[in-house]
């Protein structure tokens, strides 16, 4: 096996959000085992050669040489190779092996530009989150991949080629795979990905969902639908049946509202991960129905220490209410000691009123009176909030 380096962890940029790359303080542990392909060699890459400048001094006068005629060097002097062609791409990558916890890579060797290819360096990261990592590999083809990876979870992987100067290749193509949750069976193969998401019809709180159907080796048993920050959290909203989901506006927040699917099988292999789309936020909230009931609050008379109230409930709607319960909030330190014409109840601040029985019916336009004695000591402010049967109400 080919020694592994690992490299720090790094962050990735998210679009449409400000963000910083951020190296780790954590040191990765060996990320992954390699296998040379036959021909490879297993010589570490070589150091990158340091470039020392001579210093300009000051002009020194010296002595008339004596003439000599210098002997010829036995071998030309060499020049430093600074030639600035890199490797190419590494081409073909692919997943031979795909388990729970492992991924084993290959890919067609890179190309050397002006010096020998002396290794690659691979970086990964989990879809739907802001963490890479990556490792280096000497001059091989294959690779397993096994660290931070995870049973049901998708991955991207890309390889880039390196020389003995340190030059560094492109990319190449990205390779997307998804873990099984289980490496044992009877079913390790996950679904296809859901295709061609969209969002259909969009009511002022709902939204429509709709993809094509995946397929599995077995069957696909559902989907599951996520909602995604844009940073690097994924939500479960739902698992349903078929190829449509009718979701909630989500509120108006500095992050993105994205929406994307998996299929899922009978063991829970989940598929890779379909398009994203952005749904429309509830930006606005709903507008409330129209007040359907007037309440007025009265002090009939006031002293130190003690005051009487009339309550008047008025049905200024259409429809009459049968059997009424008034609530309000004393805003000062009053406490209710007696009432009349109505039921009343005080928890802290909060008086509840309910008709006597007798007065229960009002009908359109119609009202009723009830009155309340207490005592205060530091306030006796009247409430200025109402509300009827818990729809609120206008005030005078």
């Amino acid at each position: 096996m080919t020694g592994v380096s690992s490299s720090p962890l790094i962050r990735r940029l998210r679009p449409g959000l400000v963000a910083a790359a951020v190296l780790s303080t954590a040191v990765l542990a060996t990320a992954l085992s390699a296998v040379p392909a036959a021909d490879a060699g297993t010589a570490a890459p070589a150091a990158y050669p340091g470039v020392a400048l001579a210093p300009d001094g000051p002009a020194v006068a010296a002595a008339e040489p004596t003439p000599t005629v210098p002997s010829a060097p036995a071998t030309a002097p060499s020049t430093p190779n600074t030639s600035p062609f890199p490797p190419s791409a590494p081409t073909n990558l692919t997943a031979t092996q795909v388990r729970t916890r492992s991924v084993t890579l290959t890919w067609t060797a890179a190309t050397p530009g002006c010096c020998p290819v002396t290794g690659y360096d691979i970086t990964y990261y989990q879809a739907f989150d802001d963490v890479i990592y990556s490792a280096s590999v000497g001059a091989v083809t294959t690779a397993t991949i096994t660290n931070y990876l995870q049973p049901g979870r998708q991955f991207s992987f890309r390889v880039a080629a390196k020389d003995s100067l340190g030059h560094r290749s492109a990319s190449s193509d990205t390779l997307t795979v998804v873990t099984p949750v289980t490496d044992t069976g009877p079913d390790t193969t996950p679904p296809s990905a859901p295709q061609n998401l969209s969002v259909g019809a969009v009511t002022a709180s709902t939204a429509t969902l709709s993809w094509s159907p995946s397929t599995d080796d077995v069957g696909v048993l559902g989907y599951n639908v996520y909602r995604f920050d844009g940073w690097f959290t994924s939500t479960l909203v739902a698992t349903v049946p078929g190829t449509t989901y009718t979701a909630s506006l989500p509120p108006a927040t500095p992050l993105r509202n994205l929406y994307y699917v998996r299929a899922r099988d009978a063991v829970g292999n989940v598929s890779i991960a379909s398009n994203t789309v952005t749904l429309p936020t509830a930006s606005d909230p709903p507008t409330p129905p129209p007040s359907t009931c007037r309440v007025s609050y009265r002090n009939q008379s006031e002293w130190p220490g003690g005051f009487v109230a009339t309550v008047t409930v008025q049905n200024t709607g259409t429809a009459p209410v049968d059997g009424w319960i008034v609530t309000f909030g004393y805003p000062g330190d009053q406490q209710v000691t007696s009432a009349w014409n109505a039921t009343v109840g005080q928890t802290g601040a909060t008086v509840t009123a309910r008709d006597a029985g007798w007065n229960r019916l009002l009908a359109p336009n119609g009202s009723a009176s009830f009155g309340v004695q207490g005592r205060w000591g530091a306030s006796d402010a009247p409430p200025t909030g109402f509300t009827l049967n818990g729809a609120p109400c206008a005030v005078g």
